[in-house]
């Protein structure tokens, strides 16, 4: 009987970069692991969740629980597997060999994060390997839970982005954009800086007036307090998985003013589509940016002058903007779930037979 890996996530109602990361892994892990290894999926709903998944488990076993009853919670979820690979902290550890994700460490850095997990730190020492997306993060999460190494294994860009054609001005039109526009797509949490973002952009529509900012992203209060005063801005909420690839195809740059990302995905995103991205000298962004973006200063004039630089099509922004197609090329799912295969393939050991 072939031994059983099993990939252990959480469904969510709000998918963003860490369910984008579960989905293209786990849809590649079987061809990547190979003949003589099943892959399978335990994804976990709460007891009343209407979402589709395998199995349920209490609240209280996903967070905050006694280790003992998580640890319980394992045995059953994960029963028949030979290695385990937990997607996300928030899962119970298992009694077999077992991988960890770690994404950042944003919960323990900005108290309107999620709430950092309580058995973080144990967990991932106990367990035989932890993946983190970036060198930034990896070393992050070493030296946060005292880990001796931790394993880098960078997202991808799905293929559509390199070759989806621009939104049409007349889907633009029924969004509320006229002409050119400059895109922020992400969250609005305090290490988003949107308070950076909106400083500079009373500087960048001075300089450009003909310029819009459109933003997409779960509705939140910050976003609509910072933005909803200024001149320019098209805020559009969360848009549809397959608008967001024309929107940003369609773009005349995108900023990223991050002060923390474990990995950056819209900047990679973006150099795909072949626009131009200005991004915040911060974290793992210099890294996933690998010198086709224009790094600045995560403050008000610091990103205006990285996005009039731009947005008046000032030099070396073609050659960058080129340099950033080659350089996105290189981060495909299909190399980072070969990434995962060899950490998987390590772990299973004698299981392979």
């Amino acid at each position: 009987m072939e031994p059983v890996l099993t990939l252990a996530s959480f469904a969510s109602a709000l998918p963003m970069g860490p369910q984008t990361y579960e989905e293209n892994i786990a849809s590649r892990a079987q061809a990547a692991v190979g003949d003589g290894v099943r892959v399978e999926r335990a994804l976990v709903r709460s007891l009343r969740s209407e979402l589709p998944g395998t199995a349920r488990l209490p609240g209280a076993v996903l967070r905050g629980t006694a280790p003992g009853a998580r640890r319980a919670a394992g045995h059953w979820l994960y029963r028949g597997s030979a290695v385990v690979h937990r997607m996300g902290l928030s899962m119970p550890p298992a009694p077999v060999p077992e991988v960890v994700t770690v994404h950042d460490t944003v919960s323990w850095l900005f108290p309107d994060e999620a709430a950092p997990e309580p058995f973080a730190a144990e967990e991932t020492r106990r367990a035989e390997a932890v993946i983190a997306v970036s060198k930034f993060s990896a070393d992050d999460i070493a030296e946060r839970f005292g880990l001796d190494g931790v394993h880098v294994v960078h997202n991808g860009v799905a293929q559509r982005y390199f070759r989806i054609p621009p939104l049409s001005e007349e889907k633009r039109t029924d969004l509320g954009i006229r002409g050119r526009f400059v895109l922020h797509a992400g969250g609005a949490t305090a290490r988003k800086n949107l308070e950076g973002l909106a400083s500079a952009w009373t500087r960048v529509r001075s300089a450009c007036p003909d310029v819009q900012l459109v933003m997409c992203g779960p509705p939140a209060e910050r976003r609509d307090r910072l933005f909803g005063p200024l001149d320019g801005v098209v805020r559009l909420g969360r848009v549809p998985d397959d608008v967001l690839p024309g929107l940003m195809a369609a773009a005349s740059a995108v900023v990223v003013p991050s002060l923390h990302e474990g990995f950056g995905l819209p900047a990679l995103e973006a150099m795909a589509c072949g626009v131009p991205v200005v991004a915040a000298d911060r974290a793992a962004l210099p890294e996933v940016c690998g010198g086709a973006a224009w790094l600045v200063e995560p403050d008000g004039p610091g990103i205006a002058d990285g996005l009039v630089h731009v947005l008046e099509d000032g030099p070396g922004v073609s050659e960058r903007v080129s340099a950033g197609r080659v350089h996105a090329s290189g981060f495909t799912w299909e190399a980072s779930a070969a990434g995962h295969a060899r950490v998987w393939r390590t772990l299973m050991g004698g299981s392979l037979g």
